[in-house]
C-alpha cells in the first residue's frame, strides 16, 4: 500500500480531486473514487492544459499539439494530499504533475515550466526561496455582469464606505469570513503569516511564510480555491481579478525572492560583509531587462493592464529602489540574511507557477550573463513615464524575442501560452463596451 493510499484509507477519504492546473492557473482535472486511487496511471488529454480564460481553445491548437489530441499521464505528488474541507463528503485533493507517454515532463505543463526553472538553479548549486504577498477583494454577490461590483455587508449591518489600510476593526468587519477561512486553511496545512485589510474597501491580503519557490506555488493556486469557497459559505464572492473595480486600487500577488547556497544554506545576495553581493545585482538587473518581454506573465488577463495607471499603487516603469513601494524592485530594509527583492509586477490573477517561474528565470539570466541594474531610483517613481504593456496584445508581442530566457522556461510553452492569449485578446476586443455606448454613439 503507498503512502497516499494509506492516507487515504486512515482519512476515510471516500473521492479523490486530481488536479492540475492550467495554463491560466485554473484548477483542471478528474474526481476519482479513494478505492480506485494508484490501481492504474491516470490520463487525460494535453489539450486540457490549453484552454483560455473562457474554457476555449484557441484557433491555432493544432499548431501547439497533434490534431489527435493525444493523451498525458497525471503523476500524483504526494507533498500536496490535502483534505476538502469544503466538501459534502470526505474528499482529498492532490495536485498532478503532468508527463508525455514516454515518462517525460511534459513541456506545455505550467507546473513543469516552474520545474525546469528550479533545475537550472539546482545545477548551480543554487535554490530560491519565495514569499507571496496574495491581495483580493470581498464583493456582493453579483450574478449581473452588466452590474458595478460594490462591498457586502459587513458585521455592523452595512458595507464598507471608505478605505480603511491596515484598520483592525474594518477586518473584524468580515470575522466570520474569516474564521471560515482560517478553518479551510489549517485543514489543509495552508501556513498563513498574516492577515491586513488592504488599501481598497473590503481589500485583504495575506501573506505566506517564506518557503521553496514550487511549495509556495502550489500554496497559492490551493489558497485561491480555499478563499472562494469560504466567501462563498457566507454567500458573497472572494475576487481575484487584477483590477475589479473603477475606484479602487488593483490586487497584486508581490513576489520577495532570495538565493541561497545549497550546501552552506547562506543568502547569497550578501557578502561576508553583509553588503548586496554581486549576485545580487546581477539578478535585479536581469529582472530588469527581461521583465517588459515577460510582462504577459505577471499581467495575463485582460483586466490586468488597468493596474498599470500612474498613482494605481501598481508599478509602471522599471526602476529598483530600496524600501520604495513606488518602484517595481523593490529592496526591503532587512538583515543580512533576509536580503531579498520585492518583485510588485505581478497582478494577484497570475498563474502563481508562471509568475515565480518568469521572476526567477528574469533573474537567472540576469546572473549568467552578468547584467548590471541601473542606479537605484529616489523619490516616488510613479511619476515617471509609465515604459511598461498597457494591453495583453502589447504585452504578448514581446515573447517573440526572449533568447536568453526561452531555453530557461522552454520555447514550446512559450509559443503554445502567446497563441493561446492572443486568441483569448481576440474574443475579448469583438466586445462593445458600456464606455463606447455612451460616449460614441452620438458623439463621433
Amino acid at each position: 500500500m503507498s503512502s497516499i493510499q494509506k492516507w487515504l484509507k486512515e482519512n476515510k477519504i471516500i473521492e479523490v480531486e486530481c488536479l492540475i492546473p492550467d495554463i491560466t492557473g485554473t484548477a483542471r482535472g478528474k474526481l476519482v473514487p479513494a478505492d480506485n486511487i494508484n490501481q492504474e496511471v491516470l490520463r487525460i488529454s494535453e489539450g486540457t492544459l490549453l484552454q483560455d480564460v473562457l474554457g476555449r481553445f484557441c484557433d491555432q491548437y493544432e499548431e501547439i499539439i497533434d490534431a489527435e489530441d493525444q493523451d498525458m499521464m497525471l503523476i500524483a505528488d504526494p507533498n500536496t494530499l490535502k483534505l476538502v474541507p469544503w466538501a459534502s463528503k470526505p474528499t482529498a485533493q492532490i495536485i498532478h504533475d503532468c508527463e508525455t507517454l514516454d515518462g517525460q515532463m511534459h513541456p506545455l505543463s505550467s507546473r513543469n515550466v516552474l520545474r525546469r526553472v528550479l533545475a537550472c538553479y539546482q545545477k548551480m548549486g543554487i535554490k530560491p526561496v519565495v514569499a507571496a504577498e496574495v491581495e483580493f477583494y470581498l464583493i456582493d454577490k453579483n450574478t449581473d455582469p452588466d452590474k458595478p461590483l460594490q462591498s457586502p455587508v459587513g458585521r455592523s449591518g452595512r458595507p464598507q464606505f471608505a478605505r480603511q489600510p491596515g484598520g483592525i476593526s474594518a477586518l473584524n468587519e468580515y470575522q466570520p469570513i474569516v474564521d471560515t477561512l482560517y478553518e479551510f486553511c489549517e485543514a489543509q496545512d495552508l501556513k498563513i503569516e498574516t492577515l491586513v485589510h488592504e488599501l481598497g474597501t473590503a481589500q485583504l491580503e495575506i501573506n505566506f511564510i517564506h518557503g521553496e519557490a514550487l511549495d509556495m506555488a502550489d500554496k497559492v493556486f490551493s489558497f485561491k480555491r480555499t478563499m472562494r469557497e469560504a466567501a462563498f459559505k457566507h454567500n458573497i464572492y472572494a475576487t481575484f481579478m487584477a483590477k475589479p473595480m473603477q475606484n479602487q486600487p488593483g490586487s497584486s500577488m508581490h513576489l520577495h525572492q532570495s538565493l541561497v547556497d545549497i550546501k552552506s544554506g547562506k543568502n547569497i545576495f550578501c557578502d561576508a560583509d553583509g553588503k548586496h553581493s554581486e549576485i545580487f545585482y546581477h539578478y535585479l538587473g536581469g529582472l530588469q531587462k527581461y521583465t517588459p518581454n515577460l510582462i504577459s506573465f505577471y499581467a495575463p488577463n485582460v483586466n490586468s493592464y488597468r493596474r498599470f495607471a500612474k498613482q494605481n499603487s501598481a508599478p509602471v516603469n522599471l526602476h529598483w529602489a530600496l524600501d520604495n513601494r513606488t518602484v517595481g524592485f523593490r529592496v526591503p530594509n532587512a538583515t543580512p540574511t533576509a536580503t531579498r527583492v520585492e518583485n510588485r509586477f505581478a497582478g494577484v490573477d497570475v498563474n502563481p507557477y508562471l509568475a515565480i517561474a518568469a521572476s526567477l528565470a528574469s533573474g537567472l539570466a540576469g546572473v549568467r550573463n552578468k547584467i548590471q541594474p541601473g542606479q537605484a531610483y529616489k523619490g516616488n517613481a510613479g511619476d515617471e513615464e509609465i515604459t511598461v504593456a498597457r494591453s495583453l496584445e502589447e504585452g504578448l508581442r514581446g515573447l517573440a524575442d526572449l533568447p536568453d530566457v526561452a531555453d530557461i522556461i522552454g520555447s514550446e510553452f512559450i509559443n503554445a501560452y502567446r497563441l493561446v492569449k492572443l486568441e483569448e485578446f481576440e474574443q475579448y476586443n469583438r466586445v462593445i463596451t458600456r464606455w463606447e455606448r455612451e460616449h460614441l454613439l452620438l458623439n463621433v
